[in-house]
């Protein structure tokens, strides 16, 4: 079981992949755990990062030149590579990669449009020391000639979506106690930064027209904040469907989803709502996943949303306006027709990011590398 965030289970869906697309490679990983963590990961994990500790992360890098790998791929996100001391960022992805001996495959999580100075330094130094460099959408890309400075290829990979199919028949409406409702849904693990309660605050006016409607909130808080704050945004936002008499229209599925419930709940789905407050955000997974099994999109207009839901492929709202989600969501609702072609737009858009083609992508990379890294002298 990886860790319970969103760059541990990408870790773990692209390793799946990369197996998938030919079973005789082999992969290793080396996760990342906070300070007196001890997780019981399975086999694929051959070593461990402390969190926070530099000397951590150089001890990895030589665990690594030591052995027989013959590419690396690190996922980058500030948060789980630096640390703020005294105010100034201190990334240890750098320490790492100045260590390590391999060839290594960078894909950039986070882009930040407007970074502090320490952190656009990070992220050039970081491009400079990987053989190549990956992001997930092309907004990102530009974000790094434009706004970094760097000229060298960088190389677009989608974030992978489930292949629906796989799983067979997803569990029906009924199934999954939603029977005769007209569902909405957010899935992903919880934290304030989601902008929940706007689409909480939204329901008053979808239920006036559609008193059937019921939102689901689906996963578990995210156990860093957990550890910071207890539940005390999970209560609020039960607070906020309290106070709004809303109690037959919001569910909370509290708990950490596999895959194949994922594709269920979206399956089930009417309209997907993503009332993100970070206009930064440049990869949203939950995002990705809902295009991908086809679904209307009512969404705030962060980077990867506006570059992902663009000529017509979902509506897009302003930031913090129950209002406007509550208006978009009645629309797709008024409109089957409009709401079923809004889906198939989005499929279409996304056709090419189901995981066994996403892993596939990954591995020719990889393997480009380790080739290319084999004739160069050392």
């Amino acid at each position: 079981m990886p860790r319970r965030c969103g760059i541990a289970t990408f870790t773990a869906d692209t390793v799946a992949a990369v197996r998938a697309a030919d079973a005789s490679a082999r992969c290793s990983v080396i996760a990342i755990d906070e300070p007196g963590a001890r997780r019981p990961y399975g086999e694929a994990v051959v070593g461990r990062i402390v969190q926070g500790e530099a000397a951590s992360y150089r001890a990895a890098a030589a665990a690594i030149n030591a052995s027989g790998v013959d590419v690396v791929n690190v996922q980058h996100e500030f948060g789980l590579y630096g640390v703020h001391r005294g105010g100034v960022f201190v990334d240890h992805l750098v320490a790492f990669l100045r260590e390590l001996r391999r060839p290594v495959v960078t894909t950039l999580h986070t882009v930040l449009t407007h970074p502090e100075d320490r952190m656009r330094d990070s992220v050039r130094e970081i491009v400079a020391l990987s053989t190549e460099t990956v992001v997930m959408v092309g907004t990102a890309a530009d974000l790094l000639r434009d706004t970094y400075g760097i000229t060298g290829r960088v190389h677009v990979i989608p974030h992978g979506t489930p292949a629906v199919g796989s799983f067979g028949r997803p569990r029906s409406k009924e199934e999954l106690g939603l029977g005769g409702r007209t569902v909405l849904c957010t899935f992903g693990l919880v934290d304030r930064r989601k902008g929940l309660e706007y689409a909480i605050a939204a329901l008053p006016r979808v239920v006036a027209r559609h008193p059937d409607a019921l939102y689901l909130v689906v996963g578990q808080t995210h156990p860093d904040v957990v550890r910071r704050e207890g539940e005390w945004y999970r209560e609020r936002l039960r607070e906020l469907m309290s106070r709004l008499e809303l109690s037959e229209h919001v569910r909370f599925v509290d708990r950490y989803l596999t895959q194949r419930e994922i594709v269920d709940h979206l399956a089930a789905t009417d309209v997907y709502v993503t009332p993100y407050l970070d206009p930064d955000q440049i990869t949203s997974g939950t995002l990705a996943y809902a295009m991908g099994a086809g679904k209307a999109i009512v969404s705030t207009p962060y980077l990867h949303a506006r570059e992902a839901l663009a000529d017509g492929r979902g509506l897009l709202v302003p930031f913090r306006s129950a209002e406007a989600i509550g208006d978009a969501v009645n629309a797709l609702l008024a409109d089957d027709d409009w709401r079923e072609s809004v889906g198939r737009g989005v499929a279409a858009y996304s056709a090419g990011t189901a995981w066994p083609i996403v892993g596939a992508l990954v591995l020719d990379l990889l393997r480009s590398v380790a080739a290319s890294s084999a004739l160069t002298p050392a």
